[in-house]
Order: structure tokens, then sequence, then C-alpha cells
């Protein structure tokens, strides 16, 4: 092989082995980009799950959901004592953890996709607001009520067991009730979930929609024309349940 003819290999081998160079070089560049990008995503998800805004909201929440159910149980032992009481009287059903999940899977998702939508603190601090009248509410029925008052629906008469009408049972029936629907959907309006909120109205109004029917059917039995009468005067206190 001549000179000139090693010469010319050589050059066409060094530009095929350069363009491959060059093609490897802006292969690796495209991945680090999309990695950047990628980790800057991630870094900006993180930020809005730990941002003021998230930690403020979730933790209403939780505190909200712990206060609400521990305080429902100590109040049931109070009044009944501890060996009248299950752990039933904490409320906490399977259903309602699928929707306090649902809730937050929403929470997350919204907060990752659309971090703008939690940032209007009037509408949250409106449910900030329900949720403390609806706790208020349902508390201050149930003390009055007393040893009257169960989680259970009575359907047997017993001697304790008596007609209240004065408290706040002189401005609805069933103001527990009232307490409880006030408070579940003020916690999704505290989140700014839209899609929960018109969710926990839809089913929580169809729960009581049901309940109050069936309980008010035993305490017609119960006291008869005197629960007549005042259930003719006073509403139920959940809308459009007569």
């Amino acid at each position: 092989m001549s000179i000139s003819m090693f010469s010319m290999f050589f050059n066409t081998l060094w530009k095929r082995v350069y363009s491959e160079m060059l093609l490897w070089k802006h292969f690796w560049v495209d991945i680090a980009t999309q990695l950047s990008v990628l980790v800057s995503c991630c870094s900006a998800s993180f930020s809005e799950i730990f941002s003021y805004t998230a930690c403020r909201q979730l933790s209403q929440m939780f505190l909200a959901i712990i206060f609400f159910h521990s305080s429902e149980y100590v109040l049931a032992i109070t009044i009944h004592g501890k060996s009248n009481v299950t752990l039933r009287s904490l409320l906490i059903s399977q259903n309602y953890l699928l929707a306090i999940v649902f809730s937050l899977l929403e929470y997350f998702l919204e907060i990752l996709i659309f971090p703008w939508l939690k940032e209007y603190w009037w509408i949250s601090n409106l449910g900030l607001t329900m949720v403390l009248i609806g706790e208020i509410i349902r508390k201050m029925a149930i003390i009055t009520a007393g040893q009257s008052f169960t989680h259970l629906i009575k359907v047997n008469h017993e001697e304790h067991h008596k007609l209240i009408t004065h408290g706040v049972y002189r401005f609805v029936r069933h103001p527990g009730y009232l307490g409880f629907f006030i408070w579940s959907v003020g916690t999704q309006i505290m989140l700014c979930n839209p899609i929960s909120t018109i969710a926990f109205v839809v089913v929580v109004w169809h729960f009581f929609a049901k309940r109050i029917p069936y309980e008010e059917y035993f305490l017609r039995r119960f006291f008869g024309s005197q629960y007549e009468e005042y259930a003719h005067q006073v509403p139920s206190g959940v809308p459009f349940v007569k």
C-alpha cells in the first residue's frame, strides 16, 4: 500500500470516527438535558408538596380529623361509661377512609399540576371556619342531649332516652347531623378540593337523607304526638331533608 493510499484510508477512517463521536456527544447532551429537566420538575413538584400552603392546609386537615374523632370517643365514654362504648364511637368506617384517601389524592395531584388552585386563601379560610362551626354545633348537640345521644340509632326505647327540644335542638331536630355535614364539607373547602367538595356534599347528604327518616320512624314510635308536634315546628337541619 502506497503512502498516498494509506493517507486516504486514515483520513476516511478518522472522519468516520469523528462523526460517530459527534453523534454520541449529541446523544449524551440530549440525555443530560432531559435529566436536568426531569430533576427540575421533580424539584418543583417536591417544593410544591412541601410548600407553606400545603403544610398549612394538610396540617389543618389532619388536626381537624384527629380532634373530631378522638373527641367523639372521649365524649361517648364520659356520657355512657367506658364499658358501654366501643371503637365504633370513633366513627371511622371503610367508606369514610376511602373518602379521605380520595380527597388526599385529589389534593396532591392538584398541587402538583395546578398549584395556583390551592392559593385561594379566602376559600381555604372559609373551609376552616366551616370546620370550626360544624365541630361546635355537633359537640353542643352531644353535650345537650347527654345520655339521649348515641352514635347508633336506638330501636328500643330506654328509660333514660328522652326527647330533647331545648338548646340547639330548639332550632334543628338533628344538630349533630348538621354539624357533621358542615364539618365534612368544610374540610374539603379548606383544602380547595373542588371535586371532593361536590362529592362530600352529595355523599353525606344522601347518607343523612336515608338515615333521618329511619331514625325518626323510631322517634315517632317512642314519643308519639309529642315528636310529631316537634317535627312539625322544627326543621331537620340537613338541607332539603324534611
